[in-house]
C-alpha cells in the first residue's frame, strides 16, 4: 500500500486479515488448526497487505436480520508469494465484475449488532469487505 493511503487509514492498519501458512507452503484463510496437509501453521500472513482478484460474486436481497440489503459478496483469489488463497466476504460496492481487483478494508460492523438473535455482546460484528482499487 502506498504511505499515502496507510495515512488515510490509520484504523485499518491496526487490524489484520489473517491467514495460516503451513510447512507445505498453503495458505487458508481463515485459519484452521491443521492444514490441508495435516500439519499445523508455521505462521501468518496479513491478507489485507494484497490485493485480490474476483472470482465470483453475488448480490442477496434476502440477507440476515442486521445485513445491509442488498448485499454484494464474492468470492476473491489472493496470490501470495505464488501460492492462491481464496476468501469470500462483503464488498464496498454493487458495481463489481469478474476480473476486478480488490483490496481489503477493515470494516467496525458487518451487521448491525442489534438486529442479531443473540446477545450482541457474544458476537463479534467487525471484519473485511472488499473495495474496487482504482
Amino acid at each position: 500500500m502506498s504511505d499515502e493511503h496507510d495515512t488515510e487509514n490509520e484504523t485499518e492498519d491496526e487490524h489484520e486479515m489473517e491467514a495460516s501458512r503451513y510447512p507445505d507452503g498453503s495458505i487458508t484463510y481463515p485459519g484452521h488448526p491443521l492444514g490441508p496437509g495435516g500439519q499445523e501453521p508455521t505462521g501468518t500472513v496479513d491478507l489485507s497487505e494484497h490485493v485480490a482478484e474476483v472470482v465470483t460474486w453475488t448480490t442477496s436481497t434476502a440477507t440476515p436480520p442486521g445485513v445491509r440489503q442488498p448485499n454484494t459478496v464474492a468470492i476473491v483469489e489472493f496470490d501470495v508469494d505464488g501460492e492462491p488463497v481464496r476468501a469470500i466476504g462483503q464488498v464496498t460496492t454493487d458495481d463489481v465484475e469478474i476480473g476486478d481487483e480488490v483490496r481489503p478494508v477493515y470494516c467496525e460492523e458487518l451487521r448491525d449488532p442489534d438486529a442479531g438473535i443473540r446477545e450482541a455482546e457474544s458476537q463479534e460484528w467487525d471484519g473485511f469487505r472488499f473495495e474496487p482499487v482504482d
